[in-house]
């Protein structure tokens, strides 16, 4: 895949470079099989962390829950975006919206950021009490009553740009992204079928891994490392099967084929759910894997989808959210035991993280040098490349079709 150009929108302003070597970027976007790795530092330096805090999560529409987490008018929940913290409330007319999460009156939390979840007619902040409908506005404010001076149409709850897509919700904290649709581009048409809206979470765990999150990225798109590490996932899905998706979207992604007879990616390729209605024979025996630049990894099976939301907490450790959803159907059965997939996908997980905190205390060695991109990583040099062009401040990245797209 190679870069293209365009000129670039004034709703998408270049960049400001991300502080590494311009020459070592420059081989990243070398064409498929002469390109290297991203240099050592983009994994490594907080000075790299933190620009990447503005320009790849502040800037960008970046996943930050399930839509089925807020389902009820008055459901609310606080997430962490870069240094931004959000209070996300559904309301009394179905519409989700995302506020800035601090008070108007002195910046106190209205939920404790990634704490737990509340249900509340109104916004109330544990302060000092000042109350916000579910739609922003300042409804009460005790003690400025008989205040003249007050007007509370001008103390509404700060407005973050948030919207619904096939399940997730995405918010973008800069607000000037552009449309959640130019960044996902094509790639509801790969997951649409599968109908993650309807499906119900069934099962969430939680890591915490000591590695960069691109190190985890990176190890998601490729299965060149399956027969050394993955035994169970070598047994029930041939690791060189498959292919890439194609399409235009800030994403990379491929699928994989399951097993002559299997059903699911479990410990023996049987299914003990129900499979999602309305698959083509192509979906009913693969398993596709998308990353959604730049926090959302999503696996769909023929029977339950699989999501990885990551979290970076640092240069060197990520949080990880996995969740496992299924079709109603199948949670509605009386006895129903999603294990046969969570059991599966937790040995595989921590197979996986093994390896990549493995990676990330070998790129603390100054030594280290970037290597090639093997012939089956094609995934993986799309995003590197997609990195690549990030951090050097170009108002449009390379997607997954080899066109163009823009970012921040």
């Amino acid at each position: 895949m190679s870069a293209t150009s365009s000129s670039p929108s004034p709703l998408a302003p270049a960049a400001p470079h991300a502080p590494l070597d311009p020459a070592a970027l420059s081989k990243v976007l070398l064409p498929f099989g002469e390109s290297r790795l991203l240099p050592r530092q983009a994994y490594t330096d907080q000075a790299v962390f933190d620009w990447e805090q503005e320009h790849f999560l502040r800037r960008r529409w970046v996943c930050v829950a399930r839509s089925e987490e807020l389902l009820a008018a008055g459901d609310q929940r606080a997430v962490n975006v870069g240094p931004d913290s959000v209070l996300l409330v559904r309301g009394e007319d179905g519409v989700l919206r995302a506020f800035a999460n601090a008070c108007r009156h002195r910046a106190h939390e209205l939920l404790p950021c990634e704490g737990p979840a509340a249900r509340n007619r109104a916004i109330v902040c544990p302060y000092h009490a000042w109350t916000y409908g579910l739609d922003g506005r300042l409804i009460a404010a005790p003690n400025f009553r008989d205040v003249k001076s007050f007007d509370a149409t001008e103390f509404p709850l700060m407005g973050v740009s948030a919207q619904e897509w096939h399940g997730y919700v995405f918010i973008n904290a800069s607000g000037d992204a552009g449309p959640l649709e130019d960044q996902l581009g094509a790639l509801g048409e790969i997951i649409a079928p599968y109908g993650i809206g309807s499906l119900v979470t069934l099962a969430r765990h939680e890591y915490v891994v000591d590695s960069n999150w691109k190190v985890l990225s990176e190890n998601y798109n490729e299965c060149y490392h399956c027969p050394t590490i993955h035994p169970e996932l070598c047994a029930v899905s041939p690791p060189d099967s498959g292919g890439d998706y194609d399409g235009a979207g800030a994403w990379v992604g491929g699928w994989m084929e399951l097993m002559e007879g299997g059903q699911t990616m479990s410990l023996d390729g049987s299914s003990e759910g129900l499979m999602i209605d309305g698959l083509d024979p192509a979906a009913a025996t693969t398993v596709g894997y998308v990353d959604v630049f730049p926090n959302l990894l999503i696996s769909v099976h023929p029977d339950y989808v699989m999501s990885h939301k990551l979290t970076p907490l640092s240069p060197t450790t990520t949080r990880i959210e996995c969740t496992w959803a299924f079709p109603k159907a199948a949670a509605e059965q009386p006895g129903f035991d999603p294990s046969y997939a969570v059991d599966f996908w937790d040995i595989t997980n921590k197979q996986d993280w093994g390896a990549c905190e493995s990676v990330q205390r070998g790129l603390a060695s100054p030594t280290w040098v970037p290597g090639p991109i093997a012939p089956m990583e094609s995934t993986v040099y799309r995003l590197e490349t997609l990195f690549a062009h990030g951090y050097s401040g170009h108002p449009l990245v390379p997607n997954s079709s080899g066109q163009t797209l823009h970012a921040h």
